[in-house]
């Protein structure tokens, strides 16, 4: 079973008779109080943002209260901001979301308050929880850029990333090039952005970056241009851009990528309901379940539903297979609050028993009337076509990509869902990936992520160990032999690096 913390149930809350409520006339978001956190702000963008706000509609109160429903801030220190946030009045701030600045624009740009998305989220830090850490000496001593590999994976990821205003704006930069297939400037902003996260300090002046890995000079340029003037025009000409923020929208569709997405852009569709009415678009399965769901699926997942999702597929595989292995991979693996989706490894003790686990635990989902939308691919894995030479972004077992109807009575604490949500139930998206059990290490290591921790794992293994590693195995080019692993810190071993836990890969 699964054993990971509970996220509060988000609980309807009454409006007190003296709350405020400026241009009442106006409201249009009754269920929605904003209040927007002067540090960092400064006085008067926070009074031309709040006027904005209130002319759109929304509720936004002057004094922090129980009554407030998104606290929203361009603090980009995490630890600050929820200290002074915990030295507050509030008793409901546990259930309150706390908010980046982004989620504010993309609110005023659609008219309307957007689904909070865990990109929106800014997380509560265990540093602001002890004293003793905020006090650290690590915290504001610099570490020797000497010390920074060029590799995520000799690198640990910090709890809290104290850079995040740089690391968005790569983040957006990477994903404008992505959009636009181009893979090296893409590659080069989230190598950029990796190294940022994995400082335990501020960035403060351009000086210390200056012998940093992977900071290229449009990277150099990007983090000037934020300390002089606080952010950067490039990214807010991106995302002011109409072709990206189609784009964006389309691709947050499940099934649909950005080949599709740039071609429904150039037959002139702007929205989804462009799409739905062209006759001249057929949508596979996946692309109508994921408009079919997109309320659900497009909404953060968090860790109590995942634990619940867990305890679904355990049932399920138990039923199945007494003996079986089931193990939670992805974000949630790395210590995540949030996700987009559920990712599980399940395997068998005995070699070859997996191979019908996945169809048989797909048709125990279908008799519980769960199972929303399956595509199953079935293993193509060939141990004779080993090493591969050439990166692959999928692994050749069996797995499933799955839509589940999770209901609120099977989640500690209630599901996330929105206050007027009556359902008691939402869609939630599972991937399962059945690996033989002596590739289990390896599908684990690769399932697990970082993306970009997995990506520079395996170009270290390739630069600086003459190995060729994939979720299916590791090869040594020089002693031309596979390395067998039965666990993760085997393969670190192999590699000669020290072992990095799950939740210090966040790269």
């Amino acid at each position: 079973m699964f054993h990971t913390p509970i996220v509060p149930r988000t609980r309807k809350r009454s409006r007190p008779a003296e709350a405020s409520a400026p241009r009442r006339e106006r409201v249009k978001f009754e269920d929605v109080r904003l209040y927007l956190v002067e540090r960092k702000m400064g006085r008067s963008r926070r009074s031309f943002l709040t006027e904005l706000a209130r002319s759109k509609g929304f509720i936004v109160e002057d004094v922090l209260s129980d009554v407030v429903t998104h606290v929203v801030s361009e603090d980009s220190q995490a630890s600050s901001l929820w200290a002074w946030l915990k030295g507050g009045p509030v008793k409901n701030l546990p259930v309150m979301h706390v908010l980046d600045i982004s989620w504010f624009t993309d609110s005023m740009r659609e008219g309307k308050p957007v689904a909070v998305e865990t990109r929106h989220l800014i997380q509560v830090c265990p540093s602001v929880q002890t004293d003793t850490l905020a006090a650290s000496p690590e915290a504001t001593t610099p570490t020797p850029v000497s010390t920074v590999s060029q590799y995520a994976c000799q690198r640990r990821t910090t709890t809290k990333n104290n850079n995040k205003i740089f690391t968005d704006a790569f983040e957006v930069l990477a994903e404008s090039h992505e959009l636009n297939d181009m893979e090296g400037p893409c590659l080069a902003f989230r190598r950029a952005a990796s190294v940022l996260k994995s400082l335990p300090w501020t960035v403060q002046n351009l000086r210390v970056t200056e012998d940093l890995p992977c900071l290229g000079e449009h990277s150099m340029c990007v983090i000037e241009e934020i300390l002089q003037h606080g952010h950067s025009f490039e990214v807010e000409k991106i995302l002011s851009d109409e072709r990206y923020q189609i784009l964006k929208l389309f691709t947050s569709v499940f099934g649909v990528g950005p080949k599709t997405a740039e071609k429904w852009y150039r037959r002139g569709l702007r929205s989804f309901s462009d799409v739905l009415a062209e006759p001249g678009i057929r949508l596979n399965r996946m692309q109508q379940s994921g408009f079919l769901h997109y309320g659900d699926i497009s909404r953060a997942v968090s860790k109590a539903e995942a634990q619940a999702l867990g305890n679904i597929i355990d049932e399920a595989v138990r039923a199945i297979t007494p003996d079986a292995i089931l193990t939670l991979t992805g974000g949630f693996r790395r210590g995540k609050d949030f996700g987009h989706d559920v990712d599980f490894i399940v395997t068998t003790p005995q070699l070859g028993k997996e191979e019908r686990l996945l169809t048989s635990v797909i048709d125990r989902l279908k008799q519980q009337g769960i199972l929303l939308y399956c595509e199953y691919q079935a293993s193509t894995f060939d141990e004779s076509k080993l090493p591969s030479h050439r990166f692959e972004a999928m692994d050749h077992f069996a797995k499933c990509f799955l839509i589940l109807r999770l209901e609120d009575s099977q989640v500690e604490g209630g599901l996330q869902t929105a206050e007027e949500d009556r359902r008691g139930w939402r869609a939630v998206r599972v991937d399962l990936v059945s690996p033989p059990v002596d590739r289990y290490a390896f599908t684990l290591l690769g399932w697990s992520g970082s993306r970009q921790f997995e990506r520079d794992l395996r170009r270290f293994a390739r630069m600086e160990r003459r190995m060729l590693l994939d979720n299916h195995a590791l090869y040594d080019k020089t002693k031309k032999e596979f390395l067998a692993a039965t666990t993760e810190k085997d393969i670190f071993a192999h590699l000669g690096l020290e072992y990095i836990e799950p939740w210090q890969r966040n790269a």
